[in-house]
């Protein structure tokens, strides 16, 4: 599948690629997306239920027995990011890691999301001391992050909490070292892995330490 948005020169975004790369993600690994998106649902009247591991299928009216429509959720989804995102809980330890991890590496972020949601998120990032190039995605960040890493002279890491985008990244660049972070400790038990093929470490302390290793 080809990237779904051109290959941005990293050098140009003053990225030393020398250095070892980390291309980190954001939602529901430096930030409690389903925490902020459930608490901005509850502002327009709604539930979200973390039964399982899904998105639109989680939002229900209030006492349904059937979630909401897909489009309509959607929507919701949609303008959570123009207009709630920069409230989202972080996850717990995720800064303190990075910060730390850019002493040896060069960090980007590389998130899924709606173009609107740029300013938003690079404020969010920016107010919790993780000013770090920003890259907006959509679809599998197999070949994106592929483009990415081959611009550097090092080795690379690729943390994500989704199994799609693991698997990608395995098939496009299977050289990274691929670890999966789910930090919402609700989602942890229902999000699908596979520890054969891609570490999985809920805790940012040990992804840090795992990391490093990595790419020493």
């Amino acid at each position: 599948m080809p990237p779904s948005v051109k290959t941005p020169h990293l050098e140009s975004m003053g990225v030393d690629l020398s250095r070892p790369l980390v291309i980190v993600d954001v939602d529901e690994v430096l930030g409690l997306f389903m925490q902020g998106f459930g608490d901005f649902l509850v502002g327009r009247g709604l539930e979200f239920r973390v039964d399982r591991f899904a998105l639109f299928q989680n939002i229900y009216q209030p006492g349904a027995t059937e979630h909401l429509d897909l489009d309509e959720g959607r929507k919701h989804y949609e303008d959570f990011f123009r207009y709630g995102a920069g409230d989202m809980p972080l996850a717990p330890g995720g800064p303190e890691a990075l910060r730390a991890l850019s002493e040896i590496a060069s960090v980007v972020i590389l998130t899924n999301a709606p173009g609107q949601a740029r300013l938003a998120r690079a404020r969010w990032l920016g107010r919790h001391g993780m000013d770090y190039p920003l890259i907006l995605n959509t679809g599998p960040k197999g070949p994106l992050a592929a483009g990415l890493v081959a611009q550097g002279r090092g080795p690379a890491a690729f943390v994500d909490d989704l199994l799609p985008n693991l698997n990608s990244v395995a098939e496009h660049a299977p050289h990274v070292a691929r670890f999966q972070h789910v930090a919402d400790p609700r989602l942890q038990p229902l999000a699908p892995a596979e520890p054969d093929r891609h570490t999985r470490i809920d805790d940012w302390d040990l992804l840090r330490q795992a990391i490093a290793q990595a790419i020493s």
